[in-house]
């Protein structure tokens, strides 16, 4: 039993007491002493929150657990950062605790987690993690772990490798989602010559990437995946199946609207949405954007695994930490863990977020087609599970940055071959390797 139970308890056996001495006695003492001692125990608690959710789905995902946490007399204080891919929010989350003013609460992702915990600013949550180690998939309770301790709280699993498409154009069209690259060229190509975009796509750095990474497991398999991102083997760089990848992206760039700018990942959405582009291959937050547009899953819009992937998850995993130092709000921060992890808010949450649960005990019927094929694909257990190196699950932001920026500028720059971007990429992969040594 925790700490704020046994008060809970405490509370409603005083009130019990209290209302049976003063049932006759308005304003007495004692009555004044029972209404002062329940305001102090229910009084509504701030807690500061700094994270990267802007988009209109990423709003509503966040009011929710806002709402949420009102109902439990916690206050969501907002401070949320835009910019894709949480870059400007760790900026300001760096500054904010070199000033000696960290947030209560912090959106933090991937092995940055660890980090943090290592220089002892996260605040360890083992009072409010319970039973979660048995109600978590074994990835997820590693992921929120450190020295045996729980030091962030996880809301949801995103699935990468995943390829939107217009259910009703496909329909009226009469074609079918690809599984394969054969299907996805015969379909783009079909496309193409009733004047419509096959593939909603930006320049943006981290977009390209991100449609890289899933292509990289498209032409391999979690083993090697797991070697060039993980383990960071500069030899694999150097493999044929790294280089069928890059060749891919490149084949893929044809089937992109001609002028491709550096759209925000919310601009694409719409894009998609309006019917100027019929497939989209980004992680399923897309689905919860489209949703928060008024498209409806399996109506408007449906998805499949990026082709050569339907038995692999490319994850990311929202989560979030607390700082520590302001221990007078600790207990309300290790209230906040416990509400963000129970099953209604993970589910509600999920669904409009677009991510799946992160526990594996939750009952997965209310999820749509995505979800359930999501949640069911994560649960195959460690081989089938890539981390997403974009999305900071499986490296450092030095090294992630560094990939990012070398797999850009090949898709843009069709005068960079193949060869010349897998040496680069080894000996990048070496030097980095031997800085850390």
């Amino acid at each position: 039993m925790h700490a704020y139970d046994i008060v809970e308890i405490i509370h409603g056996e005083l009130r019990q007491v209290f209302e049976s001495k003063v049932k006759n006695l308005q304003y007495s003492t004692i009555g004044l002493i029972l209404l002062l001692f329940s305001a102090t125990l229910h009084a509504s608690e701030s807690l500061d929150v700094l994270h990267w959710w802007t988009s209109l789905s990423e709003r509503r995902a966040a009011d929710f657990l806002r709402i949420k946490l009102a109902e439990e007399n916690i206050e969501w204080r907002d401070a949320a950062i835009p910019g894709g891919a949480g870059l400007g929010a760790m900026k300001v989350l760096k500054s904010r605790v070199l000033s000696g003013n960290p947030p209560s609460v912090a959106q933090l992702i991937g092995p940055a987690v660890s980090e943090w915990a290592e220089l002892g600013l996260i605040l360890e949550l083992d009072n409010a993690a319970g039973r979660w180690q048995s109600q978590m998939f074994p990835t997820i309770w590693q992921l929120v772990t450190h020295r045996q301790h729980t030091v962030a709280v996880p809301l949801g699993i995103h699935r990468i490798n995943t390829l939107f498409y217009n259910k009703k154009l496909f329909d009226r069209l009469g074609l079918k989602p690809p599984h394969n690259f054969l299907e996805f060229k015969r379909v783009a190509l079909q496309l193409q010559a009733v004047g419509i975009t096959p593939l909603a796509q930006s320049n943006e750095a981290w977009q390209v990437a991100t449609l890289f990474e899933t292509l990289v497991l498209a032409e391999s398999d979690v083993k090697f995946y797991r070697e060039l991102f993980v383990t960071r083997n500069p030899q694999a760089y150097l493999d044929p199946k790294f280089g069928q990848a890059l060749t891919r992206l490149r084949q893929l760039r044809s089937y992109t609207a001609k002028s491709g700018p550096d759209l925000p990942w919310t601009d694409v959405s719409r894009q998609f949405a309006s019917g100027h582009a019929a497939m989209v291959v980004m992680g399923d937050w897309m689905k919860g954007e489209l949703m928060a547009q008024g498209l409806s899953v399996d109506v408007d819009f449906a998805c499949v695994a990026v082709p050569n992937t339907d038995n692999t998850h490319l994850y990311s995993v929202d989560t979030m930490v607390m700082f520590a130092g302001d221990y007078s709000k600790q207990f309300n921060q290790e209230r906040f863990a416990q509400i963000i992890v129970s099953p209604a808010v993970q589910l509600g949450y999920s669904k409009l977020k677009g991510s799946v649960p992160v526990r594996k005990d939750i009952d997965i019927a209310s999820l749509d087609s995505c979800g359930k094929n999501s949640w069911r694909a994560f649960g195959r257990g460690t081989a089938y599970q890539a981390p997403s190196l974009v999305h900071r699950m499986a490296a450092d932001d030095t090294f992630k940055d560094a990939m990012v920026k070398q797999i850009q500028a090949f898709y843009l720059d069709e005068k960079i071959s193949v060869a010349e971007t897998q040496q680069r990429l080894a000996a990048m992969v070496r030097a980095l390797n031997r800085k850390e040594d």
